[in-house]
């Protein structure tokens, strides 16, 4: 057995359990182990540039012994390196800060949702294949508009990966899961201006993919910034499309997050059972849903992962939590605790919902009559001060005017709070537009936002 073998997922448990049945005395002990495979195809000028493909393993224990928390990780599965690494843990202990509320996620009675997520179509695809649908990706891009002068990248992706995670508290669960994407960053030119699109997909089936959709939106967001100026300062209403209304809710899930909220990084720390945002918004965290690449039958520590209400009509319901936050809150685990294998459980969503509204997407422009569409942003995470919830980022679109949609904007910033962003919410479109991997997102209408240009 070493690192490189094909582990069945009851294998890859036994292995789990057999590490964790060395516990000692006082010692808990918590073993992930996975193992994966992915390909990567980028084309270009009709030809392969680039083909990379591997297989991985990796193994990661914690040990909690007295309050104190050691961790190790390694990226083999050879019986020496397991042992190895099991007995850095053990010796990692000596350096943890003893804490009252670190010890391990024990089972909570919760059922897991009993998905099945394991579909292996991806692993039947051909190399050819996968080299053909990059090069096809290239050329639908070419062929959408004659002002497309080139595809800087055109590229296909999968992977397959097999994990379970054990501990000496009693849990011990196994996964297996795939997924496949593509994407597209095509070149619009006119004159000496270059403008760059991108769009992508994800799913677990290389017939899910939306091929049509990732050619015409990386093509018109290129194409679509063709001739853009930086546009007026001002404070306007805003039209945040899609993809950038996930970026912001993403955000958003972060410092509802209970680390962020006990690390004194979130402007809701003290906000539960508050108007939070405009009553128009609910969000939820449902992994429950086979629909988004982000479901799951568990979270991080092996506990079921369920359906979890932050915002209900606007007031703040709870926080995401695991096992250790929720001890030191006094509260329960939300089934929230998100990790890779070589690395400790944090906190964090797996599947953001946000409710639909009343207002038919097409309409939404009309309704604030002058202001601006947030087609894309840049900055957003570095860009926003989590404890207070200010966030100035870069931003790109069109105007709108008179309701309708008008010239293109570009190289400049929107700024405003979380908080006021939140609560500013005055429209939210009547469809959930796909996005990459499964989620979808209905389009934002955010009253009073500053707009910084010239």
């Amino acid at each position: 057995m070493n690192g490189r073998k094909q582990f069945e997922p009851d294998e890859l448990a036994q292995l789990a359990q057999r590490v964790c049945e060395r516990a000692a005395g006082n010692e808990q002990i918590e073993v992930c182990v996975s193992t994966g495979r992915s390909t990567t195809v980028r084309a270009y000028n009709g030809e392969v540039e680039s083909l990379r493909s591997g297989v991985t393993a990796a193994i990661g224990v914690r040990v909690v012994e007295d309050g104190r928390q050691g961790f190790a990780s390694a990226g083999s599965l050879d019986p020496d390196v397991v042992s190895d690494t099991l007995a850095a843990a053990r010796r990692n202990v000596a350096f943890g800060e003893p804490d009252p509320h670190q010890r391990l996620a024990e089972p909570d009675g919760v059922e897991p949702p009993g998905l099945d997520l394991s579909d292996p179509a991806i692993l039947s695809v051909p190399d050819a294949d996968k080299i053909a649908a990059a090069i096809d990706l290239e050329r639908r891009c070419l062929d959408a508009d004659p002002r497309i002068s080139g595809v800087r990248v055109a590229a296909w992706s999968d992977g397959w990966s097999q994990s379970a995670l054990a501990s000496s508290t009693g849990i011990c669960v196994q996964a297996s899961a795939g997924c496949c994407s593509i994407g597209a960053q095509p070149l619009a030119s006119d004159g000496d201006e270059t403008q760059i699109g991108y769009a992508g997909d994800a799913a677990r089936r290389p017939d899910q993919l939306d091929v049509d959709r990732v050619v015409t939106e990386s093509t018109a967001l290129a194409t679509g910034q063709l001739g853009a100026t930086k546009p007026p300062s001002e404070r306007l209403p805003v039209v945040l499309a899609p993809s950038v209304a996930a970026a912001f809710i993403a955000v958003v899930t972060s410092v509802l997050a209970a680390d962020s909220v006990l690390k004194g990084r979130s402007p809701f720390a003290d906000r539960v059972g508050s108007q939070i945002a405009d009553e128009r918004l609910s969000l939820f965290d449902d992994p429950t849903d086979p629909a988004t690449l982000g479901a799951t039958n568990f979270d991080g520590e092996g506990l079921a992962a369920r359906r979890n209400a932050l915002i209900t009509s606007g007031v703040l319901g709870g926080f995401l939590h695991n096992a250790y936050t929720a001890r030191r809150s006094d509260t329960f685990s939300t089934g929230s605790a998100v990790r890779g294998t070589r690395s400790v459980p944090g906190v964090g969503t797996h599947a953001p919902v946000v409710n639909t509204g009343d207002i038919a997407n097409e309409k939404l422009n009309a309704s604030i009559g002058n202001g601006v569409l947030v087609r894309g942003v840049s900055g957003l995470h570095s860009g926003v001060n989590p404890t207070s919830g200010d966030f100035s980022v870069g931003a790109w679109g069109h105007r709108i005017s008179g309701g309708e949609l008008a010239e293109p904007f570009r190289e400049a910033t929107i700024a405003s709070t979380l908080q006021r962003m939140l609560l500013g919410i005055c429209g939210i479109g009547a469809t959930a537009e796909p996005l990459a991997g499964g989620m979808s997102m209905p389009p934002l209408v955010v009253a009073d936002v500053a707009l910084s240009g010239v």
